[in-house]
């Protein structure tokens, strides 16, 4: 495994790291959870990443008893959770948002679910009109002044946001954030590498990457429709499914050049994907999601691919989407 700094700050996370989006208590049990977190870690995965929607909290609960059971080292992992959604259906108005109370609620919960006396990583999930950034900064300087969270970041902001939460803090000696978790696949890159690229150096802010494979659109299995028993297929995920295919065919075809061009190199278009994400310097931690060890497994593959293929392979996937 490889470890890159968290942007300018000291913590070291796994290139690549595993989440539970989408995944835990919703589509797997804790016997499949503790079997995909046993193999994270087994093969030097050290972030565990989860927020207080996924699943109404119970992908929080699931990790928490996972770790738990497999007895990880609490120095030797880093956990976190996001706030925003809620963790209800239908929350009441404290029960959403980045008001004080509720970023100050989310954390003690998460805290629970999770079992642990810190979050790691605390991010806000998305920017919330109703509540003043500054507001929101001194919610956040006061969990890690109490020791709850160690490092606070964004998740979805734009940088005119990112960079007044900075002034915030700049003028007022509190702790700014630290990093912003971004969606970034060879579908979806401008946030990353232009919207964001003046705050890596201004700020010195890190990246820990969503969706490598543009919901698994970038694996080819979306190619010629939607099969039984994907993720898309999945009750209760329409939304996604329209946000992945929808009616962008410019998008799909994009995709379908992708994976041909991974079979022209002799690779599997997964890993090479999570690859491509992680050459970008500015990505701290490329996140995986997995329903199957195997599928862990092959995502994996992307740190040997990373460093084994050259400059003129990469530009025949830079052509191939272009």
């Amino acid at each position: 495994m490889e470890y890159r700094r968290l942007g300018s700050s000291g913590l070291q996370l796994s290139a690549l790291s595993f989440g539970a989006w989408v995944t835990f208590g919703s589509q797997l049990g804790r016997g499949t959870a503790r079997d995909l977190v046993a193999a994270a870690w087994d093969h030097g995965i050290n972030f565990f990443d989860n927020a207080e929607g996924y699943a109404n909290g119970e992908a929080e609960r699931i990790m928490g008893d996972v770790i738990a059971d497999l007895r990880l080292p609490r120095d030797g992992f880093c956990v976190s959770s996001k706030v925003y959604f809620g963790a209800t259906d239908d929350p009441r108005p404290t029960q959403k948002g980045l008001s004080r109370k509720h970023v100050a609620d989310a954390c003690n919960a998460a805290l629970r679910r999770l079992r642990v006396d810190c979050l790691d990583l605390y991010y806000c999930h998305r920017p919330d009109p109703q509540v003043p950034v500054a507001e929101t900064v001194w919610a956040m300087d006061t969990l890690i002044r109490q020791g709850k969270v160690l490092y606070w970041g964004t998740s979805e902001w734009p940088a005119e946001l990112i960079r007044q939460a900075h002034e915030v803090a700049t003028r007022h000696h509190l702790h700014a954030p630290t990093m912003e978790q971004p969606q970034y696949n060879l579908l979806h890159r401008e946030r990353v590498e232009r919207e964001y690229a003046p705050l890596y150096q201004d700020f010195g802010m890190g990246t820990t990457v969503w969706s490598p494979l543009a919901s698994g659109l970038l694996t080819g299995k979306y190619n010629d429709g939607i099969p039984e028993g994907s993720r898309l297929a999945r009750e209760g995920l329409e939304w996604l499914q329209r946000e992945v295919v929808g009616e962008q065919q410019a998008r799909l075809q994009r995709a379908r050049a992708f994976t041909a061009a991974a079979g022209g190199l002799g690779v599997r278009p997964a890993p090479l994907a999570i690859a491509w994400c992680l050459r970008n310097p500015r990505v701290s931690s490329v996140i995986l999601g997995a329903s199957r060890v195997e599928q862990l497994l092959q995502n994996l593959e992307a740190l040997e691919l990373a460093g084994r293929l050259g400059e003129a392979e990469w530009a025949q996937v830079e052509a191939a989407v272009a």
